[in-house]
């Protein structure tokens, strides 16, 4: 027997089994894709209901600056001790209303009230020594008219009465700084407002501008906000801004007032400053210290939008779920600017025709091909039975 027959005969039984292989996978496939298609055939098309569909439309979108900050008053005292002693009457507490000059409380005046009667009676003293001098002068003038003393001597007590004159009026200056320390013993309010702090006791001894309290003006309040470098480039002042305070809904108007005129030294940032408008009762709740944030409006970009969660970002590129012959279609977009307005983030889409139809983002990712199917929208005797059997209900 010739060698090269068991071989040609293995190849043979190979090259059969092989066959046999490829098309038992080939009938296997295209049994999958019948099953596949016989499934997607028999899956009931998916109802969408007339609230899930969006249209992109043109829209103007409000350009902004994202700012944030805390609250504080344009105009804030602290009302410090002008001379040292024993802090006495303070009765004010945080929170109570104070105006414009009133006593707040007093330092003992005891030492003071001594001190002034002192320089009163050191000034009576010069003012004393004054009218002496006045009178030697005029005797001296008298006796040098007549030639019984030289002009000398007239000299020396003009120069008598010149220092008597100089240290009455020393004096004097003297009682006045004296006076005004006693006034100084009564702490007064320079602003009208309410007390925000309070950082002595009664009976506790003071030093020379030794705190007591802080006085705050809550009908200006500002926000101190920093924005980055770049941001900062299209502030202007007069531009208007809605800001949030934390962990509420409260929304404030504000308006931008004044922009620091160079960046901190740190991190670049530049200082601006906002205006808030505290008219509203709403805003009577404001405090200083709370913090807000918010956008500063820098101007306006038509563009095509779609409500922000619209656009999918499961996949490597953002995409709009469309539906084309009842079939649901990625189609890839490129976002852009943001906005707020009316409670939707608006956000600009290109790649996208004015009044194209997308899917609501709250139905979730769905497969490309799925059938979906327009909900008809409920008649009106159906919504009439409906009302009265939650009606009877």
């Amino acid at each position: 027997m010739k060698r090269w027959i068991p071989w040609t005969l293995a190849a043979l039984v190979v090259a059969l089994i092989a066959v046999g292989v490829a098309r038992a996978l080939a009938a296997r496939q295209a049994q999958q894709q019948a099953t596949a298609q016989a499934m997607q055939r028999e899956a009931p098309a998916l109802l969408v209901q007339a609230s899930e569909w969006l249209q992109a439309e043109r829209r103007s979108l409000t350009l902004g600056v994202a700012v944030s900050g805390t609250v504080r008053a344009v105009d804030t005292a602290v009302v410090k001790a002008r001379v040292a002693g024993e802090l006495q009457g303070l009765v004010v507490r945080e929170g109570d209303t104070v105006s414009a000059g009133q006593v707040l409380a007093r330092i003992d005046p005891t030492e003071s009230q001594a001190r002034l009667r002192q320089a009163a009676q050191q000034a009576d003293a010069a003012r004393a020594q004054i009218d002496i001098q006045q009178r030697l002068y005029d005797n001296n003038r008298a006796l040098v008219s007549q030639g019984f003393i030289s002009s000398t001597a007239l000299a020396t007590s003009q120069a008598n009465l010149d220092a008597a004159r100089a240290s009455y009026e020393a004096a004097a200056a003297a009682a006045d700084v004296a006076r005004k320390a006693l006034q100084d013993t009564q702490l007064r309010s320079p602003i009208a407002g309410q007390v925000s702090q309070r950082f002595a006791q009664p009976g506790e001894r003071l030093p020379v501008d030794g705190r007591v309290l802080e006085v705050v003006d809550l009908a200006r309040l500002e926000v101190e906000g920093m924005v980055a470098p770049g941001d900062s480039v299209a502030l202007r002042v007069g531009q208007t801004a809605l800001l949030q305070v934390e962990g509420t809904g409260l929304s404030v108007p504000a308006r931008v007032v004044r922009i620091g005129p160079s960046a901190q030294t740190g991190n670049r940032n530049v200082p601006v400053y906002l205006r808030l408008d505290v008219s509203s009762p709403d805003t009577a709740t404001l405090r200083p210290g709370l913090f807000l944030t918010g956008r500063i409006a820098t101007g306006t970009q038509e563009a095509t939008v779609l409500p922000l969660d619209a656009v999918r970002t499961d996949q490597p590129t953002p995409y709009v779920q469309a539906v084309r012959n009842d079939r649901v279609v990625h189609l890839p977009v490129r976002v852009g600017l943001r906005s707020s307005e009316g409670g939707t983030t608006w956000v600009a889409v290109e790649g996208l025709d004015a009044g194209q139809r997308v899917l609501a983002g709250r139905l979730g990712a769905l497969r490309e091909g799925t059938r979906v199917e327009a909900a008809a929208a409920p008649t009106a005797a159906a919504a009439a039975s409906t009302a009265a059997t939650g009606a009877s209900r």
